[in-house]
């Protein structure tokens, strides 16, 4: 049985899963769906095609799934799609797609969204990402695994960013970054590796050796930064610098920060 207070407004045709927790003055909209357990604390406002996932928790004044702040939006039918055991915190906004961006913002599963955080339209974020206050990611953007986004900061529309890295606080982002790099400063620096976050997930210390020296190769080598990359594809079998290679000479609708640049 879910626990619905009085005073929330639950539209019908909206989907609440077993054992879920809805509390004051909660607006749910008809094309909601709820997995289980999930917890809405009082005054969130869920509306939109958008589906919550098992066991997330969703704050106060947080609204999930409002239409995007885009002006080439026209009203057509999107979704916003969000994981399970996420934590949502207070005024925390998330807009669903656009046809343009393919109709989905998603986010995955344990995920930490702190106050006043904003994901727009479009966006794809992978599992286990922070997003610290008040942090913004505009629209298209796309943050792979174990990402960490400092407060204050700011993600431009379209950037990547690789699989545990970690962006510091009041920076602006306006190219993609590699995955376990290091971004800081106002303009967002590549100033290294995460470090800190890589040896608190176990990585081997010959996969962390590994990984500096292709950021020095990237750093400092001979010929373009995508010439350096697809040299290191040949140069070292290490999974975690197969797996920035990868990242550098996929798709991307932006540059790259570069090592000291």
């Amino acid at each position: 049985m879910s626990q619905i207070h009085p005073s929330a407004v639950i539209e019908e045709g909206a989907i609440i899963g077993e054992g879920c927790e809805v509390g004051p003055f909660c607006v749910v909209g008809a094309d909601v769906v709820l997995g289980d357990r999930v917890v809405l604390k009082s005054h969130v406002v869920l509306t939109g095609h958008t589906e919550i996932g098992d066991e997330t928790v969703v704050f106060s004044f947080a609204v999930l799934g409002e239409v995007p702040q885009d002006l080439k939006f026209k009203g057509e039918q999107s979704r916003t799609l969000i994981g399970k055991r996420n934590r949502i915190r207070e005024h925390v906004t998330v807009n669903a797609g656009t046809e343009g961006g393919g109709g989905v913002t998603r986010i995955g599963d344990d995920g930490l969204f702190m106050a006043g955080c904003h994901i727009a339209h479009d966006a794809k974020i992978g599992d286990r990402v922070i997003v610290v206050n008040s942090a913004a990611i505009a629209g298209h953007c796309v943050l792979e695994d174990d990402v960490i986004i400092g407060g204050l900061s700011g993600i431009h529309q379209w950037v990547r960013i690789g699989k545990g890295a970690i962006i510091g606080a009041v920076t602006m982002v306006t190219n993609d970054v590699i995955p376990y790099g290091l971004v800081q400063a106002p303009r967002g620096d590549l100033d290294g590796l995460n470090l800190v976050g890589l040896k608190r997930r176990g990585v081997a210390r010959s996969d962390i050796t590994a990984l500096r020296a292709a950021f020095q190769m990237l750093a400092q080598g001979e010929g373009t930064f995508q010439e350096r990359a697809r040299r290191l594809a040949d140069e070292s079998d290490s999974d975690y610098v197969q797996e920035i290679v990868a990242f550098i000479t996929g798709d991307s609708d932006r540059s790259f920060l570069t090592p000291g640049g």
